[in-house]
């Protein structure tokens, strides 16, 4: 019987434990623009012969790759890093092989010095070296010829030699000819999304352009525009909309989702489609595609962008139900199967049949819907529940659109099983909903935010954390009263980079819900709604000062680099963050009915401090100031006057005058 061999039986080099990896590869991780993106793996083989080995990096549909060596970090495990130039996929690998001449090197100088008989040795490092030489060219190839000739000449000295082999140059230039017959190189190739910084680091409000009118009238995209200098001086960075398309008469909600509707009601904007339109065209109340226009340029002119919510749901007056009937699912009374999520209906929604037989039709359409608004100018998507969509449909929708416009932007509105919405995440989602608004206990947050953390989570999820939204008055903002709302909104602004509140409910503290739900009273979802922006009790002023100590504080501006510390009671919560020489510390009271006093037991380290060195941490929310030494310091905050302070840590530095001050 022939016996079958691998075709690389002559590699001995392994690659194992790569990073960054999603599922081995099977997913892409995500990074920033800009970013040091560092790779890293273990290379084994048998014996004791010296391994290199490169990391190779480019943009994806690229021919060519760029190479950073691999640099040994102890214990197998070697790394190098890239700079993450341009936003789009890129992909990397790894390459390693035996290092001869290394080997060869270190252990010629090892019987050098015990005394022993070199010749040998060197008439074998001569043969690397001119083996090395035969490999390039110019003056690399020089240099080793001219090395080699010099190992070989017997009429100098060993040591002379010696050394001319594995001087500095010769050991700089045979790193850069290695033999790469018996190379490994690591498969699968690994990809990178690199996303704008944006995705990283964004403040989200959400607001419906039809209450944006004067007393009480339907508010248009105008109206909108008109609002833009409230949004952009509270320090908000994304301004989403819910759907703004024609909105469908069939079972029409009416206000607080009863049935039946009046005649004057607007209906719910998620019933997409009526005889004026589908998901391409914008509802006539609201203004006039020029007029969509308009209102992204001059939200861009304010740093803001436009966030469209792309909702794949339709009315039954929507264009789809005439000319793609097929795209819904039957029902045997042939009826077309409206939503439900039992006990609750949705008799005004069909969702689509991602199971039907025009699937590629379906996909086809729906992708033209991404691409019409981006062909419009919009760059950032909130898409409304995608895990009741397919996720092989995410995956390949986002991935041509992302080929094609690498800067847009992708959140994921889904409230589901922690598995279904890492999964959104793995298939391109570029940030996703999160679980904090029912997180409530210090030991809930301390645990969800080490699970969101970690690096297997982390390299693909990006959590935008929202205090509210238009389906959900969580119940402690229904009592906790204007410390809640402090309080909340504090924690989702400096524990995430990415968050978000749905306005002006959350600066108005709108609290009344529907008896024994978490749904807003006269919900902005079926009814116009007409706000006081100017009431005396707004929240504006507190969320413009957060918004300011975000940016002002690049520690807030990513989620990774988060550390708990232990304090002396279980209402008081601290953690902090750091981005280089930039410290922040934040203690909240989470029990907003009473004061609490105690203790912080920091985490020097973490904090870049060294034992007994004092330090100050200045409260950039009420702008005292206080002198710390040491690990235990004393806290105090009377929920009152605010449940949290937002630290920065500033240490002792002494001026060549000998004059000390705070940094």
């Amino acid at each position: 019987m022939a016996r079958q061999f691998p075709e690389d039986g002559q590699r001995r080099v392994v690659i194992e434990g790569v990073y960054p990896a999603v599922e081995g590869g099977r997913y892409p991780v995500k990074r920033i623009l800009s970013d040091v993106v560092e790779c890293s793996c273990d290379l084994l083989s048998d014996g004791h012969d010296s391994l290199a080995g490169r990391m190779l990096f480019r943009r994806s549909g690229d021919h060519a790759w760029q190479s950073s060596p691999l640099v040994a970090r102890g214990n197998d495990r070697w790394s190098a890093t890239f700079h993450a130039s341009e936003i789009g996929r890129w992909e990397i690998t790894f390459e390693a092989w035996i290092d001869a001449y290394t080997t060869w090197r270190l252990g010629t100088q090892k019987k050098r010095d015990a005394g022993q008989d070199i010749q040998v040795e060197l008439a074998m490092g001569e043969r690397l070296l001119a083996q090395a030489a035969s490999r390039t060219d110019g003056e690399l190839s020089t240099l080793l010829s001219n090395a080699a000739d010099a190992t070989g000449d017997r009429l100098r000295s060993a040591d002379a030699r010696l050394d001319a082999a594995v001087c500095d140059d010769v050991v700089r230039a045979m790193a850069l000819a290695p033999n790469l017959a018996n190379v490994t190189r690591y498969d699968p190739v690994l990809s990178i999304v690199v996303d704008p910084p944006l995705a990283r680091f964004s403040a989200w409000y959400e607001l419906f352009p039809r209450s944006c009118g004067a007393h009480g009238k339907h508010g248009t995209l105008g109206d909108v525009v008109r609002r833009l200098d409230y949004v952009a001086h509270m320090g908000f960075d994304v301004l989403y909309v819910p759907p703004i398309h024609p909105i469908g008469y069939a079972f029409r909600k009416g206000p607080n989702n009863v049935l039946t509707a009046g005649p004057n009601d607007p209906g719910s904007p998620w019933a997409i489609g009526a005889k004026e339109g589908g998901h391409k065209a914008i509802h006539p109340d609201l203004g006039t595609l020029d007029d969509f226009r308009r209102l992204v340029r001059e939200a861009r002119a304010r740093k803001i962008e436009l966030a469209l919510d792309i909702a794949f749901q339709v009315s039954p007056d929507h264009p789809y139900v005439r000319e793609h009937p097929n795209w819904f699912f039957q029902r045997p009374d042939g009826t077309i199967q409206y939503a439900e999520n039992p006990p609750k209906k949705y008799q005004d929604v069909y969702p689509f049949d991602f199971e039907c037989e025009d699937w590629r039709g379906l996909w086809a359409e729906l992708l033209d819907v991404f691409l019409f608004w981006v062909g419009e100018g919009v760059r950032v998507f909130r898409v409304d529940n995608p895990h009741t969509k397919s996720l092989r449909f995410w995956q390949w929708c986002i991935d041509e659109i992302k080929a094609v416009h690498p800067e847009v932007i992708f959140l994921a509105e889904a409230f589901t099983r922690p598995n279904l919405m890492y999964a959104l995440a793995k298939r391109g989602f570029s940030q996703s909903y999160t679980y904090f608004t029912w997180r409530d206990t210090k030991a809930e947050f301390e645990a969800y935010l080490c699970e969101l953390t970690e690096p297997g989570i982390s390299d693909f999820y990006r959590p935008n954390f929202w205090p509210n939204t238009p389906d959900i008055l969580p119940e402690h903002l229904q009592h906790g009263g204007r410390p809640m709302f402090v309080l909340r909104l504090l924690l989702a602004a400096t524990l995430s980079s990415n968050y978000g509140i749905y306005g002006p409910a959350f600066e108005l503290m709108e609290h009344v819900a529907r008896a024994g739900s978490e749904e807003y009273i006269d919900n902005e979802k079926f009814q116009l709604r007409s706000w006081d922006l100017d009431r005396d009790d707004s929240l504006r002023e507190v969320i413009t000062r957060v918004n300011a100590i975000r940016r002002g504080n690049p520690a807030f501006q990513q989620a990774r680099q988060l550390t708990f510390h232990r304090t002396s009671s279980d209402a008081l919560l601290c953690f902090s963050k750091r981005a280089e020489d930039n410290v922040v510390l934040v203690v909240a009271n989470m029990d907003v009915y009473r004061a609490h006093s105690g203790f912080v037991y920091l985490d020097l380290g973490a904090l870049g401090i060294h034992e007994r060195e004092s330090f100050q941490v200045h409260d950039l929310m009420s702008d005292a100031r206080y002198h710390w030494n040491g690990s235990r310091n004393p806290i105090s905050l009377d929920p009152q006057r605010s449940p949290v302070s937002v630290f920065v840590v500033r240490k002792k530095i002494r001026s060549e005058h000998d004059f000390e001050y705070y940094q």
